[in-house]
């Protein structure tokens, strides 16, 4: 078996999320942890480095098999989505008439109509070159890590990424592009979270009012026994669907996410 063989299929899958190991383990730190028992690069005839050896690749593949889809979803803007949908899902009180597959299914959709250019971006410089023989597996990682670092800063904010830099230790850098990738994805992530609320909280507050009002009328009229709930949820409906309220969420969620 040779390294060749080992790019198409399943490594092709892990070619993004491997992108993380540029942070997590740098090329010289990879190089100087060679042993007998497991090499990390196969050397060319000339003495240098050319890529990492089948027994290296079978190991990065299975370690990531299980970190890929926490990866892909911590790396993308699925959490913003996915958070700020089961938010709405409450502020109507739809508990139980939007079930989660469908929340999961839309954030989804979304996360892959606006993470398309980055893994087009991804495929072009990292994925086709590897399939291809044409870099190593150390280069296309640098590759893949280069347009998610760049979508991942243009959604982070600056102090976020201040705070994660100063609790891993981080050395002070002028461009931010030079944090180590964790950080870069610990920042994202939070930035990520502070994001989906702001947003969660502005589609809130007008279901919010109407609960308010609803709950105030019963209370006047001494309908006590009456959950303000039976006579609100189709009030929230029908103002939701009134102003087209799914079109100007996807609207706001999507435009929401910049561009690189």
């Amino acid at each position: 078996m040779t390294p060749r063989a080992l790019r198409p299929g399943t490594l092709l899958l892990g070619a993004v999320t491997l992108a993380a190991l540029t942070g997590l383990a740098p090329t010289d730190a990879l190089a100087q942890a060679g042993s007998q028992g497991l090499q990390i690069f196969s050397s060319n005839t000339s003495g240098g480095t050319t890529d990492y050896t089948v027994r290296t690749q079978i190991l990065i593949i299975m370690t990531l098999l299980g970190l890929l889809p926490a990866m892909m979803l911590m790396m993308t803007s699925f959490t913003r989505f996915v958070i700020v949908l089961s938010l709405l899902r409450q502020a109507l009180g739809l508990q139980q008439g939007l079930p989660n597959r469908i929340i999961t299914g839309i954030a989804l959709i979304l996360t892959l109509l606006v993470m398309r250019p980055v893994g087009e971006r991804i495929w072009t410089d990292a994925l086709q070159p590897y399939d291809e023989g044409k870099i190593t597996l150390a280069q296309a990682l640098k590759n893949a890590e280069a347009p998610l670092s760049r979508f991942m800063l243009a959604q982070t904010s600056k102090p976020a990424l201040e705070q994660i830099a100063t609790l891993a230790g981080a050395p002070a850098v002028t461009d931010p592009a030079l944090h180590p990738f964790t950080v870069k994805l610990a920042a994202f992530v939070l930035s990520e979270l502070k994001t989906a609320f702001m947003i969660g909280c502005m589609l809130f507050i007008p279901f919010l009012v109407i609960d308010l009002v609803v709950s105030s009328v019963l209370m006047a009229m001494g309908m006590m026994m009456l959950s303000p709930l039976v006579i609100s949820l189709p009030l929230k409906l029908l103002l939701f669907v009134l102003v087209d309220g799914w079109t100007l969420t996807v609207n706001t969620l999507v435009t929401s996410v910049r561009a690189i």
